[in-house]
């Protein structure tokens, strides 16, 4: 704690001596304040006030002869007025010249003017008459020292503060923030070198639409078309400090046409819209069309990618124009398009192709298995219940825009029963000719007799059927399906009249995207990104010429 002491000096003129007889309450106003009553010595008034009695309070900081509270002397020489000096103490607030000493906090000294120690209260009249008989000298000296007052303040200073840690906690910080910019510096390189080197399998969805797909079909509001993503640009932008990706449009495709047995080079993207051609039919919506545009580019590059020649006759083409593979139309029969009346589908297919132009879904950085069906029954198929193998974007989802809008997505067949199990390659079981007779002649038959014969024992996770009984024996749906050449594997079967009607939901194997249940939901406004990502779980968009060398 620091102290600071102010100094203020005050030059008093001397007045006019007093006469020995004036009464103390004629005393200047100062000192009848700081000495209160004055009494008389030995009964008789001093010649110049004489010295204050013991027990009068005052303003004083010095000790009294007998240790009582400090009195205030004030000694008067040849008549002159009390000189005062005031020292405040510590802590006291600064007060005025001879200020009451009953207010006072700090004690004031008020000597005499001949610098004699103040009396005690058992001063006598000797006193008073020694005090009288002061040599002429002192008395100019209390004159001289009667021009001035001198007051001496002092107050306290407010205490610094010092911040927390003092110069040792700045410093200790200043050294961290150095330690972690160090390593931040050390550490950017790295990453940096981390995100170039898994750029393929961490690229940025280039089609992806800003929200959440519709994963949960009617529960999610589409979002209008043209909002961006693969509906609204032709290939994703390239990453920070990377060059664009090379399209790959002019990568030769070799496609074997089964009806001549020829083999057609086209480029990729001509490949792409002869497969649309051939596969969805062009009054579908844009938003569909792109989404069929790119599955089919996805499914070529994946094979081009892995050299896969698989299902090709002779092994000197890259892909079949058939179901084995992906249907397509030869740039023989789209030129034709051009003077039959389709030039305007024709250009239609060919902006789908352009829009979503090079871009290919992958799993994984891989380009996925892109497969697809015309329709479904209101689900779609997981890939192990119907090809055994488990492929994890292929899931089943529900896919309830079908039924709504394709007029054949329900459709019955009819056969008799001894078509019917030789298609199946067994005899007619017994209880099957009680009914019927060995030649399948039509009697009367109870309802509850009418689908004795065939029993569904289980269903898989796309309300298909998955293990079925006819007869004697168990056949699973696909079985069924590819035996009696059924639209789908979701059917019912009853008899009537002798023969067996069957009655199947959708068309196709069920797995992938569904194209009726696409069209679907581009007239409700969804995005081809959308109809991608609904139909295969978990997918993102690349560039094809990431795979082709």
């Amino acid at each position: 704690m620091q102290e600071k002491t102010r100094s203020l000096k005050i030059n008093v003129a001397p007045r006019p001596e007093t006469p020995a007889g004036r009464a103390a309450t004629e005393l200047p106003p100062a000192v009848r304040a700081g000495c209160g009553k004055v009494e008389p010595l030995g009964g008789a008034k001093p010649p110049l006030a004489g010295r204050a009695a013991g027990g009068a309070g005052t303003a004083a900081a010095g000790k009294s002869a007998s240790g009582a509270k400090p009195q205030v002397a004030t000694g008067a020489v040849s008549g002159a007025e009390p000189i005062v000096a005031v020292g405040a103490v510590r802590g006291a607030k600064p007060g005025a010249v001879a200020e009451a000493a009953s207010r006072a906090k700090a004690g004031a000294v008020i000597e005499t003017a001949s610098g004699a120690k103040p009396a005690g209260a058992a001063g006598s009249a000797r006193g008073a008459e020694q005090a009288a008989a002061e040599t002429p000298a002192r008395v100019a000296d209390a004159r001289a020292r009667a021009d001035r007052v001198r007051v001496s303040v002092r107050t306290r200073k407010p205490p610094i503060r010092r911040p927390a840690g003092g110069w040792g906690g700045r410093r200790a910080a200043a050294w961290q923030a150095a330690l972690a910019v160090l390593a931040l510096a050390l550490l950017l390189p790295a990453l940096h070198a981390w995100r170039a080197a898994h750029a393929p399998a961490a690229r940025t969805d280039p089609a992806a639409e800003p929200g959440t797909p519709p994963a949960a079909v009617q529960a999610h509001a589409p979002r209008q078309p043209g909002a961006g993503g693969a509906d609204g640009a032709a290939a994703p932008p390239a990453q920070a400090g990377e060059a664009p990706a090379p399209l790959a449009d002019n990568t030769p495709v070799r496609v074997y046409l089964s009806r001549t047995g020829a083999v057609e080079t086209v480029p990729l993207e001509q490949y792409v819209t002869g497969v649309i051609a051939a596969e969805m039919p062009a009054d579908f919506e844009l938003a569909a069309l792109k989404a069929q545009a790119i599955a089919a580019r996805t499914f070529i590059v994946r094979r081009l990618a892995a050299g896969d020649t698989s299902g090709v006759p002779a092994g000197d083409a890259d892909v079949t124009d058939t179901v084995g593979h992906q249907v397509y139309l030869s740039r023989s029969v789209l030129n034709g398009w051009k003077t039959n009346g389709k030039a305007e589908q024709l250009a239609k297919l060919q902006e789908a192709a352009r829009q979503t132009q090079g871009i290919v879904m992958t799993y994984r950085g891989e380009p996925i298995t892109a497969s697809f069906f015309s329709s479904s029954g209101g689900y779609t198929e997981n890939s192990e219940e119907y090809w055994s193998l488990k492929i994890p974007y292929l899931r089943s989802v529900p896919s309830p825009w079908d039924a709504s809008i394709n007029p054949k997505n329900r459709d019955t067949v009819s056969m008799p029963v001894t078509e019917l199990f030789g298609k199946l390659g067994q005899e007619m079981p017994e209880d099957v000719k009680a009914v019927f007779g060995s030649s399948g002649t039509s009697r009367q038959v109870s309802a509850s007799r009418k689908s004795a014969p065939f029993k569904v024992l289980s269903w898989t996770t796309g309300r298909r059927v998955k293990e079925v009984r006819i007869g004697g024996k168990v056949y699973t749906g696909r079985e069924v399906r590819e035996k009696l050449d059924l639209r789908s594997s979701q059917f019912t079967m009853t008899l009537d009249a002798g023969e067996v009607k069957i009655t199947t939901y959708g068309y196709g194997h069920g797995v992938g995207m569904s194209q009726w249940g696409a069209n679907g939901m581009a007239k409700q406004g969804f995005t081809a990104t959308q109809i991608l990502k609904h139909y295969y779980t978990g997918i993102a968009f690349q560039q094809a010429s990431h795979f082709l060398k």
